[in-house]
C-alpha cells in the first residue's frame, strides 16, 4: 500500500512514505501495552488531561499550518480545514472537562449489600480511519480514549499521510508518552495482525462498507469489541410547509460541504410536490453559483475531489444513473478550465427504485432530489435504504418535525439543520451505516470496562 500526498489541485505528488515494517508493529504494540498497564487503574489521570490541554492549545496555535497539510492532502478548502482543526481542540476543552466525572465510580442501589461500577480502561486500541477529515476523524477517537487510558495505533487512509503524522506529532509535542499514539503506514494485512494480537483489545473503523466488513470480520474471528462508521446515504425531507427561503441558506452547507464527501451531508432531498419545481429552481442557483479553484483562496467555494480515482467513481455513478432512467437536472459537465479533480455540482431527479444508483452513496457534490404527495411516502422514501447514519427534516412546524424525525430510521436526525458534529453529542448510525457511537458520553465508553465491585452483606 503506497502512503503518498498527491495534491489533487496540482496533481504532484507532494510526499511519499516507506511502509512500517512488522518490526515497527511490535514496538508499538510493546510501548502501547506498557502504557496500559500503568494507566488501567486509573492512574495519571491529572497528567493526561493536562496533556489534552495542551494538545487544544497547540490546535489553535499552529491552526493555518495544520490545516493547510489538510489541504494540500486531500484538497478541502482552507477555511474548512482551519474549521476542522477548531473543532478538534473543542473535543480537548469538553472531555477535559468531563473526564472526572465520566470515569467516576458509579454506584449501584442494592439492598443486598453494597456495589459499585468502576469505569475503566481495557488494553491498546486499533484505529483505522479515513481521508475526508484528516484530523477530525482520528481526534474524534483518539482523545477520549487516551484520557480512559487506551493507547491506540493508527492506520489512517493512504493518500492523506501528512495529515496522520503531523497529528500523532502534536500528540508527542504535547507531552504524550511513547505508544500513546502511533501513526503507522501499514497494510491490511498487518492491520488484521494487530487485531489478532492479545495486546490489542479492540477496533474503531470509519470507512466503506467493504472496508468495515474486513476488519469487522478480523475482529470477530479474534472476539474484540469493535465500532464501525460506515457511510450513509442521508436523507433530507422537506415537509410542505417549509419556508423555502429558509432552506435556500443551508443547500450549499448541506450538499456541497467539503465538495460534498461527508459522510452525514444530505444526498437524497425528498420535496413536497407542492414544492418540488421551487426547490429545484433554488438547489440550481446555488449550484451554479460555485466557484471553483485553488482551494488555498478563500474566495474559493468549492473544491477539488480529494482524488482522481474518487472522481471517476462518481462520474460512472452519475452515468449509471442517467443510463436508468434517471435525468440531469443541473450539471453532469467536464470542468475543463481548472487542472484539479472538480466535479460539476449535479442535480439528478426520477431516479427509480430499480435505478442501481437508488441506494448507493454518491461521495461528492451530486444531488438526487425525489418527489412525494404525503408525508407517508416521503418516511417511505428515506426508510428504504441500506444505510442508516443522519437525516434531516425541514419544517416550520417543529412538533411535526419532530414526530417525522422519530420515524426515520437512522442513528442521527437533524431538524432544520443539514448536519452537525460537535464534542457533547453523540454521532453513529444503524443498518449498514455502522454501529456503535463516537463522541459524547456514549464515545466515551465505547472501550470501557464497566466494572462491578460488589460486597454482599454479611
Amino acid at each position: 500500500m503506497a502512503y503518498k500526498t498527491t495534491n489533487p489541485y496540482t496533481n504532484e505528488v507532494e510526499h511519499e512514505y516507506p511502509q512500517a515494517s512488522d518490526a515497527d508493529i511490535e514496538k508499538a504494540l510493546t510501548a502501547g501495552y506498557a502504557l496500559y498497564l500503568k494507566w488501567r487503574n486509573g492512574g495519571e489521570l491529572e497528567e493526561r488531561k493536562q496533556i489534552i490541554t495542551r494538545l487544544g492549545q497547540l490546535l489553535r496555535e499552529k491552526k493555518h499550518a495544520m490545516a493547510t497539510l489538510m489541504t494540500h492532502d486531500m484538497g478541502k478548502l482552507i477555511g474548512e480545514a482551519e474549521g476542522e482543526v477548531e473543532l478538534c481542540a473543542s473535543f480537548c476543552d469538553y472531555y477535559v472537562k468531563k473526564a472526572d466525572e465520566f470515569l467516576a465510580p458509579t454506584p449501584v442501589y442494592t439492598t443486598s449489600g453494597n456495589a459499585y461500577v468502576l469505569h475503566q480502561a481495557t488494553g491498546v486500541l486499533m484505529a483505522v480511519e479515513p481521508w475526508n477529515f484528516p484530523f477530525y476523524q482520528i481526534a474524534r477517537v483518539f482523545i477520549p480514549n487516551f484520557l480512559v487510558g487506551n493507547p491506540m495505533i493508527l492506520k489512517d487512509a493512504s493518500n492523506c499521510p501528512t495529515s496522520a503524522q503531523a497529528f500523532a506529532n502534536l500528540v508527542k509535542e504535547a507531552g504524550a508518552p511513547e505508544g500513546s499514539l502511533t501513526n503507522m503506514f501499514i497494510s491490511y494485512d498487518q492491520v488484521a495482525a494487530v487485531i489478532a494480537d492479545k495486546r490489542c483489545q479492540g477496533v474503531c473503523l470509519t470507512g466503506s462498507e467493504r472496508g468495515g466488513k474486513s476488519v469487522a470480520t478480523e475482529a470477530a474471528t479474534n472476539l474484540k469489541k469493535n465500532t464501525m462508521e460506515l457511510g450513509g446515504n442521508d436523507a433530507f425531507i422537506v415537509l410542505p410547509d417549509a419556508d423555502i427561503d429558509k432552506l435556500e441558506k443551508v443547500i450549499f452547507f448541506s450538499r456541497l460541504y467539503n465538495a460534498g464527501q461527508v459522510c452525514t451531508s444530505s444526498k437524497r432531498f425528498i420535496v413536497s410536490d407542492k414544492l418540488y419545481d421551487e426547490f429545484l429552481k433554488r438547489a440550481k442557483k446555488v449550484f451554479s453559483s460555485v466557484k471553483m479553484g485553488d482551494p488555498m483562496d478563500p474566495s474559493t467555494t468549492l473544491a477539488p475531489m480529494n482524488s482522481k480515482r474518487a472522481k471517476e467513481k462518481l462520474q460512472k455513478q452519475v452515468d449509471t444513473a442517467v443510463a436508468n432512467g434517471a435525468k440531469v437536472y443541473y450539471g453532469n459537465q467536464p470542468v475543463t478550465d481548472q487542472e484539479g479533480q472538480f466535479f460539476m455540482p449535479t442535480i439528478l431527479t426520477d431516479i427509480s427504485r430499480d435505478n442501481p444508483v437508488f441506494d448507493q452513496e454518491m461521495f461528492g457534490p451530486v444531488m438526487s432530489v425525489y418527489k412525494y404527495h404525503d408525508v407517508a411516502e416521503a418516511i417511505d422514501i428515506a426508510n428504504d435504504s441500506s444505510y442508516g447514519l443522519g437525516s434531516t427534516v425541514f419544517s416550520e412546524n417543529i412538533p411535526e418535525a419532530r414526530k417525522v424525525a422519530a420515524q426515520i430510521d437512522t442513528g442521527m436526525t437533524w431538524i432544520n439543520n443539514g448536519w452537525a458534529s460537535l464534542p457533547e453529542i453523540p454521532f453513529g448510525g444503524v443498518k449498514h451505516s455502522g454501529y456503535g457511537r463516537e463522541l459524547a458520553k456514549q464515545g466515551f465508553f465505547s472501550f470501557v470496562n464497566d466494572h462491578l465491585v460488589y460486597e454482599a452483606e454479611n
